[in-house]
């Protein structure tokens, strides 16, 4: 049985069990952080260093995924699957705090992978089922902002660690006690519906389409477009080659290799930031705040993109971020031709970052709108299935891009690959903007041409009459 909605604050926090998000979202949002910090200060390590480990997290959560994604639709346990996820994190924080040796921080780190895709399906799922169909959209805004109210704490609480001249190590103590809290308040405040919903379920629901494609790794990765039990035979060569005809013709092609370049430059240039930060002087304290610019930076822009979003069109929105996001990325390679270090670093990235993090936010919107368009009619699971795939893919390439970029580039070259790849999306999303109102065009000229319906009371009056 669903209750309604409290009267205030509806979209702050739709239900109190979403509060034990902010915990998690804290200790993680640190985590990503610190860890990167980790290698290059406790453990001496180099931005090489940074690549692998981010190498081997990305390839654990495309291929754990799997698992928790059939786990997850066979499973009717979110709450669970949440407390797995949680206490694993806690677990996994804790020991990583006492390890020695660069080799183990990677084995752990991986676990940390392996285990990260099994909470992103189960709150979706979870709010799925717990929430009625009207108050879906403002749960899912709730469950978005109870994750960046806990991104901004942990950020500051590892800007306020490292000031207060504590050592990194044990602030991942700190963090795997955040992550214990929350799986207290879940073990205190969630039950599982009486009626489970199926993964596929959450494809339906264009509210949690940026939280599910930020989660979600792929389940269905053969070929979602492929016809089923294609036949060997002259008529079934003529049905395929009819097949992929229409399919050049839909814009989901482009639309997915728009955001697969998205993904491989935020991921290229995401990893290779906090090590280039380090080399040009930036404490380790002020990089906490740096990603504290992006991440309130988002918090000011998400609510805003889905009114921006329906003024401008979504298809204009996502060209305009991708440029501001480009802009972002070349005032960093700028900041090599004319070298800052220290404090002058510090302040000219808290702005350029800040940039990024507002970009990201409209770019989130408008292409998940532009994506949700082209699913009617289509395998909606398979299809996001795909993209959460090409976004794993993305996420492992730029990682490795990054560490052969680390010997035999550097990072001024890192960031102007970044933002090229960036611009050569924009060609992408041009097309899939031309095939989207191509095929509504046809289709509408289809519709018209149809024979009218016969009016059912003149059809009944002459059916009497003779």
């Amino acid at each position: 049985m669903h209750r309604s909605l409290s009267t205030f604050p509806t979209r702050l926090v739709a239900r109190p069990w979403l509060l034990a998000f902010v915990p998690v979202n804290a200790a993680t949002s640190a985590f990503g952080v610190a860890l990167p910090l980790l290698i290059l200060i406790t453990y001496g390590g180099a931005w090489v260093d940074v690549a692998l480990a981010a190498t081997l997290f990305n390839a654990a959560v495309i291929l754990s995924s799997i698992g928790w994604g059939y786990l997850s639709d066979r499973y009717p346990s979110r709450r669970r699957l949440l407390l797995l996820n949680f206490v694993g994190f806690g677990g996994l924080f804790l020991l990583l705090a006492r390890t020695t040796s660069l080799e183990l921080l990677y084995v752990f780190y991986t676990l940390v992978g392996v285990l990260a895709p099994a909470g992103g399906n189960a709150s979706n799922l979870l709010i799925l089922e717990q929430f009625t169909e009207r108050e879906r959209a403002t749960a899912y805004a709730s469950f978005q902002e109870m994750s960046i109210i806990g991104s901004l704490g942990g950020l500051l609480l590892g800007y306020f660690w490292l000031t207060g001249r504590e050592p990194l190590p044990p602030l991942l103590y700190v963090l795997g006690v955040l992550s214990i809290v929350s799986a207290v308040a879940v073990w205190v405040g969630v039950r599982d519906a009486a009626r489970p919903a199926s993964h596929a379920d959450v494809a339906r629901h264009p509210e949690s389409l940026v939280a599910r494609l930020r989660h979600s790794l792929p389940f269905h990765l053969a070929l979602p477009f492929f016809p089923h039990h294609p036949r060997v035979s002259r008529q079934g060569w003529i049905r395929f080659r009819r097949w992929v005809k229409e399919e050049m013709h839909h814009e989901l092609p482009l639309i997915l290799g728009a955001t697969l370049l998205f993904n491989l430059s935020s991921n290229l240039f995401n990893i290779s930031y906090t090590p280039y930060l380090y080399s040009v002087g930036v404490g380790a304290a002020a990089i906490f705040l740096v990603n504290f610019a992006n991440n309130f930076a988002q918090s000011f822009s998400f609510p805003a993109s889905g009114n921006l979003s329906g003024r401008l069109g979504p298809d204009r929105l996502v060209v305009r971020s991708t440029y501001l996001r480009a802009v972002g990325y070349l005032a960093v390679a700028g900041f090599t031709f004319a070298p800052v270090f220290g404090r002058g670093a510090f302040g000219l990235n808290v702005v350029a970052f800040g940039l990024l993090g507002a970009a990201i936010a409209f770019y989130s919107t408008s292409s998940s709108m532009i994506l949700f368009r082209a699913l009617p009619g289509r395998d909606a699971g398979r299809i996001l299935g795909l993209n959460s795939a090409l976004g794993g893919l993305a996420a492992v390439g730029g990682a490795a891009l990054s560490g052969v970029l680390s010997v035999f580039g550097s990072y001024r070259l890192t960031f102007l690959v970044s933002a090229g790849a960036l611009l050569a999306s924009l060609p992408l999303w041009a097309a899939a903007y031309v095939a989207y109102q191509r095929r509504t065009k046809s289709s509408a000229v289809a519709e018209r041409n149809l024979p009218p319906l016969p009016e059912i009371g003149r059809d009944a009056a002459a059916a009497k009459s003779g």
